[in-house]
């Protein structure tokens, strides 16, 4: 099989691969995959984690070795997290921020406004009409919040940059 070949089927089973806390969402739509890089004898797989100490990284290689090492039994298959870059919440991307949605998650908001203050839209809604309840959520990189229009708490992703 000719590298292009496998690296076509290993983007398509790192799509199938899920956020172990947020299943409607994948690493890809995360924009957690940095390079990819195929040679004769070997495939290194290069990720950013979203958050230094995530608890998820173990499981979130498991499942990429679980996905791809059938694809080619020649080639031995690495998977490892890298911290530069860092990732940015900037990384997400446009499928990824409706996935984010349907699961009931507010994607990070695209711009934090000039006070350094940030504005969630309501999953749910879509009503700007919301209210930081608290900062530290289920996981580091969520907070809870609160609409006031639709009453509901929801959760967001905080907003990353390497601007903050």
């Amino acid at each position: 099989m000719s590298n292009e070949i496998l690296k076509e089927k290993i983007m398509i089973e790192l799509q199938n691969v899920k956020d172990p806390e947020i299943d409607s969402i994948s690493i890809i739509e995360l924009g957690m995959l940095e390079k990819l890089v195929i040679t004769n004898d070997r495939v290194d797989i290069h990720l950013l984690p979203t958050f230094l100490g995530c608890p998820a990284l173990d499981i979130i290689k498991k499942n990429i070795l679980k996905s791809i090492d059938h694809l080619d039994r020649t080639k031995q298959f690495n998977v490892q997290f890298d911290f530069s870059p860092p990732w940015t919440s900037e990384r997400v991307t446009e499928e990824g921020r409706e996935r984010l949605k349907e699961f009931g998650i507010a994607p990070p908001p695209k711009l934090v406004n000039e006070s350094g203050r940030w504005q969630v839209d309501c999953p749910y809604c879509n009503s700007s009409y919301t209210t930081m309840e608290n900062i530290f959520g289920p996981t580091a990189c969520r907070s809870i919040l609160y609409c006031k229009t639709c009453k509901n708490p929801f959760e967001a992703m905080k907003p990353v940059s390497t601007m903050m």
